[in-house]
């Protein structure tokens, strides 16, 4: 399947400083991709790299297969964005915001366009009401509704779950997967792993403005490691003990304090078992063991080092 995003040797340079470098990544028609990474990592400027907002150094992005640079006005007609913390305008009611995006974008039957998407995101009773006088999580809701006013076939969210409440992530959820029931495409920006796992079919990792990985979120999963860690107390932790741990192929790690001895372990089977045989063959006796899951942030957090 073709790609309906490409970003080909994508690079933006300030100077001697980059703000992001050597991009190579593809996105397929009807996903949603997040693009992962801690705040200053270069996601924004990646946006504003595909959307055409900054111009790039070094590359270029494709959109349905035309260099973005060839057709800009044309395939901007067919995105939308929503960027990390948007303007509203905030005298206007919801209503009046809407209809003048839909008038820059000739919008037909723009009343009906209107009020589909007010209902969509449960905002008619507040159609009336100024911006000004909107949560965040409604103007969250504004602003995407303003993204999709002219049903853009692709779909750029900068950071759009970031300081909402429960209800409002929620909220921004069920619409992002609307939006991919409908066949469009889904590119979504966020520092949020654990989010961005409920619901993206694809991932890319940047830091310091460099791809680390691009492909399935189980790709991301084995590539950092996440898997359990058994906690492990002993009668007497041995170095005899710790060492036979570390022959084992898919421990990855044994850590003691005092006659505790933690075993990370890469994947998710249960080896209680074979650990158990193995400590008990090396001399241990066994008071307690507990299984604990690697929280997947941390091990994000674990990746990222790596390349700092």
């Amino acid at each position: 399947m073709a790609n309906v995003v490409e970003a080909v040797n994508l690079t933006k340079r300030y100077g001697k400083a980059y703000g992001v470098k050597g991009l190579n990544f593809g996105i397929e028609k009807g996903i949603i991709y997040g693009f992962i990474g801690p705040n200053g990592a270069g996601k924004t400027t990646t946006i504003a790299l595909l959307t055409g907002i900054l111009e790039p150094t070094e590359g270029d992005v494709l959109l349905y297969g035309k260099s973005l640079r060839s057709d800009t006005m044309g395939l901007k007609r067919r995105i939308g964005v929503v960027p990390d913390n948007p303007y509203v305008y905030n005298y206007m009611t919801a209503a009046e915001y809407l209809g003048f995006f839909a008038d820059l974008y000739g919008v037909e039957n723009k009343q009906e366009r209107i009020d589909e998407l007010l209902s969509y995101f449960n905002l008619v009773e507040h159609r009336d009401k100024q911006l000004k006088k909107y949560s965040k999580g409604m103007k969250q809701k504004i602003n995407i509704a303003r993204a999709l006013i002219h049903d853009p076939d692709l779909l750029f969210l900068d950071e759009p779950i970031q300081g909402l409440d429960p209800t409002g992530v929620k909220e921004v959820r069920d619409v992002i997967l609307g939006e991919k029931k409908k066949g469009k495409t889904v590119f979504i920006s966020s520092h949020i792993l654990s989010e961005m796992d409920k619901f993206c079919d694809q991932v890319g990792i940047i830091d310091k403005g460099v791809l680390l990985m691009s492909g399935s979120m189980d790709k991301l999963k084995r590539s950092i490691k996440s898997g359990i860690e058994l906690v492990i107390e002993l009668d007497k932790a041995t170095d005899k003990i710790i060492d036979s741990l570390k022959t084992l192929g898919y421990v990855r790690e044994v850590s003691a304090d005092g006659n505790t001895i933690r075993v990370r372990i890469d994947g998710s089977a249960d080896l209680r078992k074979d650990i158990s045989r193995r400590v008990t063959e090396a001399g241990g006796v066994i008071i307690a063991m507990k299984e604990e899951k690697v929280d997947l942030e941390a091990a994000f957090v674990e990746l990222t080092k790596e390349y700092r």
